[in-house]
């Protein structure tokens, strides 16, 4: 059984979707996991919107750990805090055996230590290869370059942000219909709009077809580079059909 540890700052809603997606999928048995525990960078009190992620982790009794990065920062008082902060993390983590860690709505980077210490993944709104940033930078860009392919990714963590090895993507075309036409009219708003509809519909059937990947032992991480079953180097698992066949009728 595939043993995860999971990362959340519990910021929003959807961070709270996301993990009641993946706790089911576990519960059904589509992923032969567990969630060991979940880490948060907020301490109960510090926001409602965690607050509301923390009264979920404890109704399905799953560990909750955390440490207040503002806390830290400030009792730190030294530029190196961020390095101090991830060995607070990983003390409280030690005792856990972990296979693998998912980063989802963490909003701190993660540093060298820690990376090297575990194998972190996380999810990034753009193809592989494709632009880097925030999910409005990535489209804005996808836009102006003229792809004719967007998607997600799941990559390794590294110090350098979304640039770790390409561990499972999805693409789809935004080529055809229904974008070709605001390609046509020069529509950049509504196909910004479009693009992220169909974009964000495809990470959680992402997230959730990588984990079971892991777990069904498809896919593995070995040297800090992304194995298939059979042991080989591979540059990222598509997983574009299975990912495609999720999302909602209307947006196919």
């Amino acid at each position: 059984m595939l043993n995860i540890g999971w990362f959340s700052t519990g910021r929003d809603e959807a961070a709270r979707h996301l993990l009641q997606a993946v706790q089911e999928s576990i519960y059904s048995g589509e992923i032969k996991a567990k969630i060991s525990f979940v880490f948060s960078n907020r301490e109960p009190g510090e926001s409602q919107e965690s607050n509301l992620f923390f009264q979920l982790v404890h109704s399905y009794n799953l560990p909750l750990i955390y440490l207040s990065h503002k806390k830290f920062k400030t009792a730190s008082g030294t530029e190196d805090w961020r390095t101090k902060y991830d060995r607070g993390v990983m003390s409280k983590i030690e005792k856990f055996s972990l296979d693998l860690c998912v980063l989802a709505g963490y909003m701190l980077i993660v540093g060298e230590e820690m990376c090297q210490q575990y194998n972190m993944i996380n999810l990034h709104p753009a193809p592989p290869g494709g632009p880097k940033g925030s999910w409005q930078e990535v489209i804005w860009q996808l836009i102006e370059n003229k792809s004719d392919k967007a998607g997600a990714m799941m990559h390794l963590v590294t110090p350098k942000l979304d640039e770790g090895p390409v561990v499972a993507y999805c693409l789809f075309s935004i080529v055809d219909e229904p974008f070709q036409e605001y390609w046509q009219k020069g529509d950049k708003q509504k196909l910004f709009h479009l693009i992220r509809q169909h974009e964000l519909v495809r990470e959680f059937p992402l997230i959730i077809s990588t984990l079971k990947a892991f777990s069904e032992k498809q896919i593995g991480i070995k040297d800090g580079k992304v194995v298939d079953d059979k042991g080989k180097f591979i540059g990222g698992y598509d997983l574009s059909d299975a990912v495609n066949q999720a999302t909602p009728a209307i947006l196919k």
